[in-house]
């Protein structure tokens, strides 16, 4: 590694925008998605849908993407924002452990990973999901978990797939951003 210190762009929790500072820790840069952007792709993807649902007095809250107030975007707008950015996301079929997945790879397919697992808030009265970034800096792999103080360095890549196969058997979904290829 370089005697330089790397500069990492850390996020960190408000609210439940973990998908809008996922996205943002992934790409390393403070407004490379805003909350804005995201609700404009939410509504796109409702008006898109050929099995609209009816608006009822709470479709103002709660949409069928995301929640107005609190954010708690879903699958498809992380899918829609990647792909704004020439991405394409893999899940990762949980049948198979984390060692399947080439975190060392020539080709700079892998882009980044991103993770969302089960969450607990709010002196554990409400349960849901959690949007969490993993990216590798300047040959170094870090969790950039917008929950985190600081974003955490790995030790290597056999604790970033002890930390994956971990994920997997509590429930949680990876998600392989790759790079698009020409």
């Amino acid at each position: 590694m370089d005697s330089e210190k790397t500069e990492i762009y850390h996020e960190k929790q408000k609210l439940q925008f973990c998908l809008l500072h996922a996205l943002n820790n992934l790409f390393q840069q403070q407004e490379a998605f805003t909350r804005a952007r995201l609700n404009e792709i939410s509504g796109k993807l409702v008006l898109d849908d050929p099995s609209k649902k009816t608006w009822t007095p709470l479709s103002i809250v709660f949409k069928p993407h995301h929640n107005a107030f609190t954010g708690n975007y879903d699958i498809n707008v992380l899918i829609a924002a990647l792909e704004e950015k020439d991405k394409i996301v893999v899940w990762h079929d949980r049948r198979n452990a984390a060692s399947t997945i080439d975190l060392d790879g020539a080709d700079d397919s892998l882009f980044g990973i991103v993770l969302n697992v089960p969450a607990r808030r709010y002196a554990l009265l409400w349960k849901g999901r959690h949007w969490i970034t993993m990216r590798k800096i300047g040959g170094v792999w870090y969790n950039l978990d917008s929950d985190l103080p600081k974003p955490m360095p790995f030790e290597g890549t056999r604790e970033v797939r002890g930390y994956l196969d971990y994920v997997l058997s509590n429930g949680g979904e990876v998600l392989l951003v790759m790079n698009k290829k020409e």
